[in-house]
């Protein structure tokens, strides 16, 4: 029996390999996200249940583990260097002239793009992941290896044959579009935006909770070696040896021998630069062959023999006409800068995000303004700062509206918030970003809906809701201007195969405030239907795991609303179908409510939560009278006291296991 389950789990590992290898090194996947889901959740089932086969470089691991207290220091084997810039054709060719008087004209070298992300260096000893580090000063860096080994990226094990050690450097980004919808929930709940992906990249990886890398969709790319590796002469062999042992590359790169191809490459990347899915902000030249690396030799903490080729700071000057208000589907109020339109990296520009109130405070803004206006790292252009020299006399100063600039409503900004928020349900602007979100790939991912069709039906009156999008007829969408046949049917077709959808993204998709899919799922999990999430009382709600105060206030005024009580019903009634996916395997728990406190000895306490919701108990984040058991671990805090006050139940982790055993 105890074979045949280890044999299981491996079987289960290597498949899950196997698929991460295909998805993020040959960008070729072979099973859908559904059913890579379905065998990892199988995984971690059984290494919960199974503890003594757990393995912290297992495919289960990239789920977020428990928070860290602090970064421990490590110290990089080989240097971690910066680059040396060069700006112009000018400044490059002067660093290939020098190459040529070392070298000879006799050189290869490889280009590739500079990624604006977060350096860091990952150590596999034996194949397994033991360290991923920041680059520090160069000699010194942060352990962060809890949070990177999240990212689906990065494997934890690598595909043999591997060199004994590997110390690779790399770069983690966040993507324009995942970045995008970061800083959008983050201004929907009131929270400080990122400045740009690569600040949103780094502030995921220097956090000590996991779990927050592990939601943020980061990824990584692969571009250079720690200590040398028997067998290997160059980088490009380097490179081409990384996607063999799993690790992600960047195919945008080449081999080249004059300073023209430098120039044709630069060239050519500039013009795809807006179309690439991440940031980068120019090119890297390196010597290729390692043996003319250590000719070139470094100075102080740079290489002499790589170089960064730098594009143009993607920044202009221009002058502030005015500020409009957008209205977002939680009824944030966003100021927008409209501005003189002016070309930034050759894409003209009229607008740009001023975030909040509190921003046009800061930078002291006023109409007439001449303006610094920035692209380079944003998806959306941003006013970076006021020439205040260039003011005019006229200058005025800009005040935030008293209404609601789309129904004329009543605007408040609640405590503790950065945003302003309009609070009328039938607002039209709410409701066209509302449906926007409804409709969105991460929530009931309703294929080919975009704005336009949305817009469309606002304005001929075919929707006022959710549900009304489940009433509509090809007929109807034909009717509207330039659809035609098959686009309709399309349409309808994606609207149909949206009704069977699990209910953690139903609960995601109705926009309600400060409910992201991490809480979406908990929810689900914890709730088990969408009948028994809407009859949620407040008490109910704060019980579930990482839903405090806050959270639970505005889930209960969404749910208690009997507006959107009706839309809800509505959604069932015209054939929408959430359905639980829950991972309880056994009831041996039913009915009962555990708190976790202290290290436990050989579960972190994502498992001990894992194993109880399994058994069919449920995991609050506080001690309550319907606190069942405390789970205690060493130095338990505060919630010990409050269990001994209430007089909860107090378990060990081999108690747990002995509640949870069939």
């Amino acid at each position: 029996m105890t074979n045949d389950i280890k044999k299981q789990i491996e079987s289960l590992r290597e498949k899950l390999r196997q698929y991460n290898y295909e998805y993020h090194v040959l960008d070729a996947p072979t099973v859908s996200d559904a059913e890579y889901d379905t065998l990892l959740k199988k995984l971690i089932a059984l290494e919960t249940q199974y503890p003594a086969f757990q393995d912290p470089h297992s495919p289960s691991q990239k789920v977020g583990g428990s928070p860290l207290p602090k970064f421990k220091k490590y110290k990089h084997r080989q240097m971690m260097m910066g680059l040396s810039n060069v700006y112009n054709d000018e400044e490059m060719r002067e660093v290939f002239d020098r190459w040529v008087k070392v070298l000879g004209d006799d050189f290869s070298m490889v280009v590739e793009p500079k990624f604006d992300g977060l350096s860091v260096e990952l150590v596999y000893e034996q194949g397994k992941l033991s360290v991923a580090a920041t680059r520090g000063d160069g000699q010194t860096g942060e352990d962060v290896t809890g949070n990177v080994q999240t990212i689906a990226a990065v494997p934890l094990q690598l595909r043999a044959p591997f060199p004994e050690l590997l110390e690779v450097r790399g770069e983690i980004l966040l993507t324009k579009a995942d970045f995008e919808i970061l800083n959008k929930e983050r201004a929907e709940q009131g929270e400080a935006l990122f400045a740009n992906p690569r600040n949103a990249a780094a502030g995921s990886i220097r956090q000590l909770d996991p779990k927050v890398a592990a939601r943020r969709n980061l990824t990584l790319f692969c571009y250079g070696m720690g200590s040398p590796i028997p067998g290997i002469h160059s980088h490009s062999e380097f490179l081409n040896a990384l996607g063999g042992w799993g690790l992600k590359t960047n195919p945008l790169r080449e081999t080249v021998k004059t300073p023209e191809a430098i120039d044709k490459f630069y060239g050519k990347i500039e013009k795809q630069r807006e179309s690439l899915p991440y940031e980068i902000d120019g090119i890297v030249i390196k010597a290729n062959q390692f043996r003319h690396q250590e000719e070139l030799g470094n100075i102080a903490r740079r290489p002499r023999w790589a170089v960064a080729y730098k594009y143009p700071a993607q920044e202009a000057n221009t002058v502030l006409n005015a500020v409009s208000f957008q209205v977002g589907r939680t009824g944030a109020i966003t100021p927008v800068a409209e501005l003189e339109p002016v070309s930034i990296g050759g894409v003209e520009v009229k607008r740009a995000s001023l975030h909040n109130e509190d921003q046009i405070q800061q930078l002291d803004l006023r109409l007439g303004d001449t303006v610094v206006v920035k692209r380079a790292g944003d998806v959306i252009p941003k006013v970076e700062s006021v020439v205040t020299s260039l003011r005019p006399k006229n200058a005025k100063k800009i005040h935030f509206p008293k209404k609601c600039p789309s129904c004329g409503g009543e605007i408040i900004r609640p405590e503790g918030e950065a945003a302003y928020r309009c609070f009328n349900a039938s607002c039209p602007a709410k409701l066209a970003e509302s449906l926007a979100h409804f409709v969105s790939k991460r929530a009931m991912n309703i294929d080919g809906l975009g704005e336009k069709w949305i817009s469309q039906f606002l304005e001929n009156g075919l929707i006022e809701g959710f549900s009304d999008l489940y009433t509509l007829t090809i007929k109807q969408l034909q009717d509207l201007e330039r659809q035609g046949q098959k686009s309709s049917e399309n349409l309808i077709a994606a609207i149909e195969a949206s009704k069977e959808v699990s209910l953690g993204r139903f609960i995601y998709a109705l926009g309600i405030p400060m409910v992201g899919e991490r809480t979406g799922e908990l929810l689900a999990d914890h709730f088990g239907s969408i009948e028994n999430f809407l009859k949620a009382k407040k008490e109910d709600l704060i019980e579930v795991e990482e839903v405090g105060e806050k959270v639970a206030e505005a889930i209960s005024d969404y749910t208690v609303n009997p507006k959107n009580q009706k839309e809800v019903k509505l959604l069932l009634k015209r054939g929408v179908k959430p359905s639980s996916t829950s991972s309880v395997t056994k009831d041996t728990l039913k009915g009962k409510t555990f708190v976790i406190t202290g290290t436990l000895p050989s579960l972190s306490r994502d498992e001990a939560a894992e194993l109880i919701r399994q058994s069919g108990g449920k995991v609050t984040s506080s001690v309550s009278k319907k606190t069942d058991y405390l789970v205690l671990g060493e130095n338990p805090g505060s919630k010990l006291k409050k269990a001994e006050t209430l007089d909860v139940t107090r378990i060990s982790e081999m108690e747990l296991k002995k509640l949870t055993s069939p």
